[in-house]
């Protein structure tokens, strides 16, 4: 049995582990940073606890709608979040992310574990996409009021 591709990426924010945590959790800012930069989301909504769901639903600047959805597996406030990951338009292709929270000083390294992706074009467009949110989540966090 082959492996399905998984793509990891680390990022230093210079934000506390609560405000990050918060970005991750809070519909309100997921709106501002999450997605890829030619989208922008326009519903977000977060149950944050174990069994609960998130769904956000963006627009691409070629008006194409993306909509993501899944269920939170592990809810470790301020330091975890495992949480399923399936597109509307292909729900039979779930993956799995997990995004880690460390404090390191008032720097906080964020950890992200997307996996069992379908094939190597879908973690390609992942790793894309998540690339180009977290630089978002970046200025978002850099914009906020300490």
């Amino acid at each position: 049995m082959t492996a399905k591709p998984s793509l990891t990426i680390k990022k230093r924010l210079s934000a506390p582990v609560s405000l990050v945590y918060q970005a991750w959790t809070d519909p309100e800012m997921l709106m501002h940073w999450f997605g890829p930069d030619h989208c922008t989301v326009f519903h977000a909504e977060a149950d944050v606890r174990v069994g609960g769901c998130f769904r956000v639903r963006m627009k691409a600047t070629d008006g194409e709608i993306h909509d993501v959805s899944g269920t939170y597996i592990v809810v470790e406030p301020d330091a975890r979040l495992e949480f399923t990951w399936a597109w509307i338009t292909m729900p039979e292709r779930e993956s799995r992310v997990t995004v880690t929270l460390k404090a390191d000083g008032d720097i906080t390294i964020l950890t992200l574990l997307h996996e069992q992706f379908a094939d190597e074009a879908a973690r390609a467009g992942h790793e894309y996409g998540w690339t180009q949110a977290f630089g978002k989540l970046e200025r978002t966090l850099e914009a906020r009021p300490a």
